[in-house]
């Protein structure tokens, strides 16, 4: 039994340069000895359009032009065939043919000329040039090639009405054509044009659109191929516009259906006519790149993938319009919707989507940004009466927007496909204008602003977990939690990739002296420049999941923040001044994040890694009545009171943390326990509590005379000068069984709520006696929690665990961002 026939079709990148063309026919001749096969051409390259504008350019008498134009459409393929011709090492003198070939297509343009007009017939003789030429360059090196074949002129077999420029094909006369022409065929790879087709009284027609695909489908179902074969430059359907989304994949299977759809909504690849043939003849459809032959390609039948887990792909038609149009009170006697779709049928306006309020009472209509002054003629033209009675006002546009689609057949048999949609553009602050869903819940569509494309396609990509999740990190600060999370992001990046599909790249890093910026990423020493922050906000507004992380203790950044958030930037910071600046402020930085939908993450700055925020959040979520909050919020003063109680003298215990790291450079801004106050009024304002920082009393851990030495040395010298005292309070602790520590206690019992920060002695038996190194604390006395409070304890202090936290943090907003 002999091999079933297969329709193999090359496009004009395939066929349009020596190189590809050469691959083309090596491709011919393999797929030939595999089984018997037909061949489907398009024109070389961009032969077709020189050839519109041969008929233009003649047309306007420009004869001169036009056959200028002409000859270079021929001797592109005569240079093509010479190229193939040297590389296999064979002689192929098919210029003379061509040249000959041509000769009718001279007179034609020469008779545009004369005449001064193009008609469509006209031009689809000129334009059928392209494919002839193409088709019988790829006969002539097929046969050179050692592979018998003969050239077929799909105007032969392919029988239309006198739709010049978009023939309708006669079905059951070509079916029988096809059925007569290769009957002649015999044993032989035939090689027929694509895109062509004729009338029953002899005269040239195209096909249109994707017509050389369509001649393909027409020839698979006349043959019953088992498969039809289009070659192209890509390697299948992508899950996006690889344009828009850098880790776009190709899919392994599709079905009819959806490929209809992906049609539907402007996928250039497919086209409704050429999938209809081989849904009707059940054939599938091979999508293979002519450049690299072994990538599987994507197969397109009518099983598909199947998988109710993923979508298969996420489309974005561009250079749209929307235009809404309602009535300012209920009409039940004309509704809208009906009437303005017929307007725009009748002036020729393509409606991509349609979106009708209740009744029909309201309309919104996505149109090419081309026909867009003709529809809202059209609009204005069907409801002037309305409008002269004020029943009705002016058409609203919004220009240019971008329809995005999210097309997933057997995703949608499962529920919250939609409603996963539209939660992953409104976490990224994406305004959704329209949106409509199929019948068949085979896609759903938004309309979206033009500036948003990318980030929309992107966001919906990976939240369906098409692709990693990329986040993208402006990193303030090169210090000791700034240098460690940068290192912990270059140790833990293929761990991220592997076990959580995360990519995290740090695209920018400002210092005090500027900053650097680059998308692809930058490396941990890049030198800065005098480039703004500001300026690197704008920059990142573009890239995926965009993350200002600061790492600083600057003061200030409150305008920063609002700037990011601004600028659709998530933020993640271990900086406290910005939460523990004013209400107005506090409240304003807040306000900020929420309306731009942005996140801001900020568990490090109280208690570095450890989870004290998220737990004091998770208990007023679920309704418990917080009472007390005691804790050691500092792990540097934590550490300080532990050497201490062990005998190290207080000015040494300070100079060895700072040493090691756990104390900011300067530790008098540890000791003068204002950076506790700033923990406890954060958490404070995490319960509401409406507070400033002045309504907190604080007692510094030294007497507040040294704190005012600003340089480090002298202040450490002055420092030793207390260390009898502050040995003579340890003493005195331990006489009364009781350990040294420093705390911060938000009283809820009182009234009004009472704050106290400062060092205190406490019993053995309190969760705080039994503190270890630079370990910190906190005590949460809940309705819940009375008997027992809820403790949280852990390292609090050093860089290592401050950066585990702040990528922690970067981490939750990534996720989120995926809808995980």
């Amino acid at each position: 039994m002999s091999a079933p026939l297969r329709v193999l079709k090359f496009g004009g990148t395939s066929v349009g340069s020596p190189e590809r063309l050469a691959r083309s026919v090596d491709l011919i001749a393999t797929e030939r000895a595999r089984g018997p096969i037909a061949v489907v051409v398009s024109a070389m390259g961009d032969s077709t359009d020189w050839l519109i504008e041969a008929a233009s350019l003649a047309a306007r008498g420009e004869r001169g032009a036009a056959e200028k134009l002409a000859r270079g459409v021929v001797e592109l393929a005569i240079d093509n065939a010479h190229g193939v011709g040297k590389e296999l090492g064979v002689h192929v003198d098919i210029a003379p043919t061509l040249r000959e070939l041509a000769l009718p297509l001279e007179r034609l343009l020469d008779a545009l000329s004369w005449l001064h007009e193009k008609t469509p017939q006209s031009l689809d003789g000129i334009m059928s040039f392209g494919e002839q030429l193409s088709a019988r360059v790829v006969a002539s090196l097929v046969a050179a090639r050692g592979v018998p074949s003969v050239f077929v002129d799909a105007r032969e077999w392919t029988v239309t009405d006198a739709t010049f420029g978009a023939g309708i094909v006669d079905w059951p006369a070509t079916a029988t054509r096809i059925g007569e022409v290769w009957a002649t065929v015999e044993d032989r790879a035939a090689i027929t044009t694509g895109f062509l087709g004729r009338t029953t009284d002899g005269r040239t027609t195209t096909l249109g659109r994707n017509g050389s695909d369509y001649t393909a489908a027409l020839l698979a179902r006349g043959l019953s191929a088992c498969e039809l074969q289009i070659w192209t430059d890509v390697s299948g359907v992508m899950s996006a516009d690889p344009g828009l989304v850098s880790d776009a994949r190709p899919l392994e299977r599709l079905s009819y259906m959806e490929a209809l759809e992906l049609a539907n909504f402007g996928a250039r690849m497919f086209h409704p006519r050429t999938m209809i043939p081989l849904i009707e003849g059940e054939i599938p459809l091979r999508i293979r790149n002519t450049m690299f032959p072994d990538a599987p390609g994507t197969i397109v039948d009518a099983h598909g993938a199947g998988d109710e887990a993923r979508p298969t792909s996420i489309t974005s038609l561009e250079n749209l319009a929307l235009i809404e149009v309602a009535y300012r009170r209920i009409s039940m006697v004309h509704p809208l919707s009906g009437r303005v779709l017929s307007a725009l049928d009748r002036a020729g306006a393509t409606v991509w989507m349609a979106t009708h309020s209740a009744h029909g009472q309201g309309v919104a209509v996505v149109v090419p940004s081309a026909h867009l002054e003709r529809a809202v003629e059209a609009i204005d033209a069907e409801v002037a009466l309305e409008r002269a009675r004020g029943d009705i006002d002016p058409p609203r546009v919004r220009v240019p927007m971008t329809l995005v689609t999210l097309v997933a057949e057997a995703m949608g048999r499962t529920p919250n496909v939609a409603g996963r949609f539209f939660s992953a553009l409104g976490a990224q602050g994406i305004n959704v204008y329209a949106s409509g869903q199929g019948a068949s819940s085979r896609s759903v569509s938004c309309a979206v602003d033009a500036a948003d494309t990318v980030l929309a396609v992107q966001t919906v990509h990976t939240s369906f977990h098409l692709a990693h999740q990329r986040a993208s990190l402006l990193l303030l600060g090169r210090g000791t939690v700034g240098g460690e999370l940068f290192a912990q992001i270059e140790r833990e990046r293929a761990r991220l990739d592997k076990a959580h599909d995360i990519l995290l790249t740090v695209v920018g890093v400002a210092d005090s002296k500027g900053c650097v910026f680059d998308h692809h990423g930058v490396m941990r020493d890049a030198p800065t420049s005098l480039m703004s922050i500001d300026h690197v906000l704008e920059k990142m507004r573009a890239l995926p999941v965009p993350i200002l992380v600061d790492c600083t203790a600057a003061d200030g950044m409150d305008e920063t923040y609002r700037a990011a958030f601004a600028r659709g930037v998530h933020v993640v910071a271990a900086n406290k001044k910005p939460l523990a600046g004013s209400r107005d402020a506090y409240a304003g930085l807040m306000a900020s994040a929420r309306a731009h939908h942005r996140s801001y993450l900020y568990e490090t700055t109280v208690g570095a890694s450890l989870p004290v925020i998220e737990t004091l959040k998770d208990l007023v979520r679920t309704g418990d009545t917080v009472r007390l909050i005691e804790g050691s919020f500092s792990g540097t003063l934590g550490y300080l009171t532990n050497q201490m109680m062990a005998g190290v003298s207080l000015s040494r215990a300070v100079a060895t943390a700072r040493e090691l790291g756990y104390s900011e450079p300067q530790p008098q801004d540890d000791l003068s326990g204002l950076d506790v106050a700033r923990k406890a009024l954060i958490l404070a304002r995490e319960l509401g509590l409406d507070l400033e920082a002045t309504d907190i009393a604080v007692e510094p851990f030294v007497d507040p005379k040294l704190l005012a030495i600003d340089d480090v040395d002298a202040f450490l010298r002055a420092l030793a000068g207390r260390d009898v005292e502050a040995s003579e309070r340890v003493k005195r602790a331990e006489a009364s069984g009781q350990v040294i520590r420093y705390l911060a206690r938000i009283d809820l019992t009182s009234t009004p709520p009472r704050i106290t920060v400062g060092p205190v002695t406490v019993d053995r038996s309190h969760p705080a006696a039994t503190l270890r190194g630079s370990e910190a604390f906190v005590a949460f006395s809940t309705s819940r929690y009375a008997e027992y409070p809820l403790i949280v304890r852990g390292s609090g202090a050093g860089g290592a665990v401050t950066a585990a936290g702040v990528l922690a943090d970067v981490l939750k907003v990534a996720q989120r961002a995926r809808g995980r």
